[in-house]
C-alpha cells in the first residue's frame, strides 16, 4: 500500500506515515491536509488582511502565493500546468480580437484540459481515480471560460438588449490585470476544489464591496441605503458546514467499502439476487458514495466563507445567508422528485457554468450540447460519455412526463403526495442507473451493468419521448413572446380605434 501511494502521488511525501496508518492514498491525505490548512489561512486572511486593513493588491498577492504553494504541495511539478493553462488563455484574451476572443479562449482552455486528461488517463495510470492534478484544472477551466464570455459581454459592441439580466450583471467592464487574473484562478480558497464563482463577485470580495452590494435591501426587502448594517460574521455558517463535513466523511469512510458499486455487476450477485433487491442495493451503494462529494464541496464552501467570501444577503428572518457559491443542497438532492431537481441541486456552480457558456448561447439543441460539454469537461473516461448520453434521454423523458402526466395529480393534496412519492423513487432509481458508468469508468463493466438490467430504462425513456412529445423550452418561450406581442398589438389597435372614434365624435 505504501509503495502504491508513493508512486501515484507527485506531491509532498511529508504525510506518508499518516497515509499508511489510516490506509488512504497519500494524494487524498495531502488534499485534506491542504484544505484544513487553507481553512486556517482563510480565518487569518479575513481577520488580518481585511479590506479595511490592507489594499486589494496585498490581498491578491497573498491569496495567489498561498494557492500556488498548496498546489505545489499536493501535485508537485504537475502544478505547473495550472500556470501554463492560465498563461495561454490570458495571452488569447490580450491578443485575440474582442469579437472572437471568447471562442478562441474556450477552445484553448478546454483543449489544454482535455490534453492533460488524456495524458493522465492513457499514458500514466488509466485506473487512478483519486485526487489528481486535472481536478483543479477543471475549476480553472470554468473560471477562465466564464471570464472570457463575461469580458466579451462587457466590452464588445453587443447592445444591452441582447444580454440577459444575468449576463448584464456578470459582464466585465475592463480587462483584468495579470495579478487579478491569477488571483481569481489560483487563490488558496478555491484552487484545490473550487467552487467556481463569477469574476465580479470575486473582485467585490477582494476589494471589500461585496457586503455593500447586498446590504442595499434589509430583511424585509425595503430599501436601506442610509443605515449601514455591521458586517455579518460567517462563524455560524462555517461551523455548521464543518459539522456537515464531519458527518459526511464519517459516513463515507464507514460505508463505501461495505457497499461497492462494482458489486452490482458481480455475476454471482446478478444471477442469484432478485431484481428488486439489485435495485435496492444499487440505491444504497450510490447513497454511500455521495457523502464523499458532500465532504469535499462543503469543506471548500466553508473555506471561502471563513475568508469572508460567499455572503448572499439575508433571509426573511434577518439571518445572513452564506450560499453565494455553495455547490450543493443535500436535502434537496436526497429528496428530489425529478431528474432536473436533482441536477439543479448537485454541483450547482458547474451547472451554472454550463448554463452560462453553453445552454444560453447554443443556437441548436442546447440540452444535448450541454450534456456533451459536461462529459468533455469531466474527462476522457468512456463511462463519463455513457452517463451523459444516458442523461440526455433521462432529461427528455422526465420533462415529457412532467408536462403530460403531472397535471392529472394536481387535483388534490393526496394525489400530489402520491405523485411525489412515485417520482422520488423513480428519480433515485434513474439517477443511480445513469451514473453507474460514471463510477465504473470503463466501457466493458458499464455495458455489463446495463445489459444485466436489459437496458430497460434506456428503452423506457425512448418509449416515453416517442409517446409523450414535448416542445423544447426555447420554442415554448418563443411562443409566449409571440403571444405577448400579439396581445400588445391587439391592445394598441384597440386603443387606436378608440382614439379615432373619440376624434370623430
Amino acid at each position: 500500500m505504501a509503495t502504491q501511494t508513493t508512486a501515484s502521488c507527485t506531491g509532498s511525501t511529508l504525510l506518508q506515515p499518516i497515509s499508511e496508518i489510516i490506509d488512504l492514498p497519500l494524494d487524498q491525505v495531502n488534499f485534506v491536509a491542504c484544505q484544513l490548512f487553507a481553512l486556517l489561512m482563510a480565518v487569518w486572511f479575513r481577520l488580518y488582511l481585511h479590506p479595511s486593513k490592507t489594499s486589494p493588491f496585498i490581498r491578491h498577492v497573498v491569496a495567489t502565493l498561498l494557492g500556488l504553494y498548496l498546489a505545489l504541495f499536493c501535485f508537485g511539478w504537475y502544478s505547473v500546468h495550472f500556470l501554463v493553462q492560465s498563461g495561454l488563455s490570458y495571452g488569447v484574451m490580450i491578443f485575440a480580437s474582442l469579437e472572437h476572443m471568447h471562442k478562441y479562449c474556450f477552445i484553448v482552455t478546454l483543449g489544454y484540459l482535455i490534453l492533460c486528461q488524456i495524458t493522465r488517463v492513457y499514458v500514466f495510470d488509466y485506473g487512478m481515480y483519486s485526487a489528481d492534478f486535472t481536478g483543479p484544472m477543471m475549476v480553472i477551466t470554468q473560471k477562465i471560460t466564464s471570464m472570457a464570455f463575461e469580458i466579451h459581454d462587457g466590452l464588445s459592441k453587443r447592445r444591452e438588449g441582447q444580454l440577459t439580466p444575468s449576463q448584464k450583471y456578470l459582464a466585465i467592464s475592463r480587462m483584468p490585470s495579470l495579478l487579478e487574473y491569477l488571483s481569481y484562478n489560483c487563490n488558496f480558497m478555491g484552487i484545490l476544489a473550487g467552487p467556481t464563482c463569477s469574476y465580479n463577485d470575486y473582485m467585490a470580495f477582494m476589494e471589500g464591496t461585496s457586503y455593500q452590494r447586498r446590504h442595499q435591501e434589509n430583511a424585509n426587502g425595503k430599501e436601506n441605503g442610509k443605515a449601514k448594517k455591521p458586517e455579518p460574521s460567517p462563524k455560524r455558517a462555517v461551523v455548521s458546514k464543518l459539522c456537515t463535513c464531519a458527518i459526511s466523511l464519517t459516513t463515507y469512510l464507514s460505508l463505501y467499502r461495505l457497499l461497492p458499486v462494482d458489486h452490482s455487476i458481480d455475476e454471482y450477485f446478478v444471477s442469484t439476487t432478485p431484481f428488486y433487491l439489485q435495485v435496492v442495493y444499487l440505491y444504497l451503494a450510490m447513497l454511500a458514495l455521495r457523502p464523499k462529494y458532500y465532504f469535499v464541496w462543503t469543506l471548500a464552501d466553508a473555506i471561502n466563507n471563513a475568508a469572508g467570501f460567499g455572503f448572499n444577503g439575508y433571509d426573511t428572518d434577518g439571518s445572513p445567508r452564506w450560499d453565494l457559491i455553495s455547490n450543493l443542497r443535500i436535502l434537496d438532492i436526497e429528496f428530489a422528485t425529478s431528474f432536473k431537481l436533482f441536477l439543479d441541486n448537485w454541483n450547482i456552480q458547474t451547472a451554472q457554468w454550463l448554463k452560462r457558456v453553453c445552454y444560453e448561447r447554443c443556437p441548436v439543441n442546447p440540452t444535448t450540447a450541454t450534456f456533451l460539454l459536461s462529459a468533455m469537461w469531466h474527462g476522457v473516461y468512456p463511462g463519463y460519455y455513457l452517463t451523459f448520453v444516458t442523461g440526455i434521454g433521462m432529461t427528455m423523458a422526465a420533462r415529457a412526463v412532467r408536462h403530460n402526466i403531472r397535471p392529472y395529480f394536481l387535483v388534490s393534496d393526496s394525489h400530489k403526495r402520491v405523485y411525489d412519492v412515485i417520482t422520488w423513487a423513480s428519480t433515485q432509481v434513474a439517477i443511480c442507473y445513469t451514473v453507474v458508468p460514471f463510477v465504473l469508468l470503463a466501457v466493458g463493466p458499464s455495458l455489463k451493468f446495463y445489459s444485466s438490467w436489459y437496458f430497460c430504462l434506456h428503452l423506457l425513456c425512448l418509449l416515453v419521448v416517442l409517446v409523450l412529445p414535448v416542445k423544447s423550452r426555447r420554442l415554448q418561450a418563443r411562443a409566449k413572446e409571440d403571444a405577448a406581442q400579439d396581445e400588445q398589438r391587439d391592445h394598441s389597435s384597440t386603443d387606436n380605434n378608440c382614439n379615432q372614434k373619440d376624434k370623430s365624435t
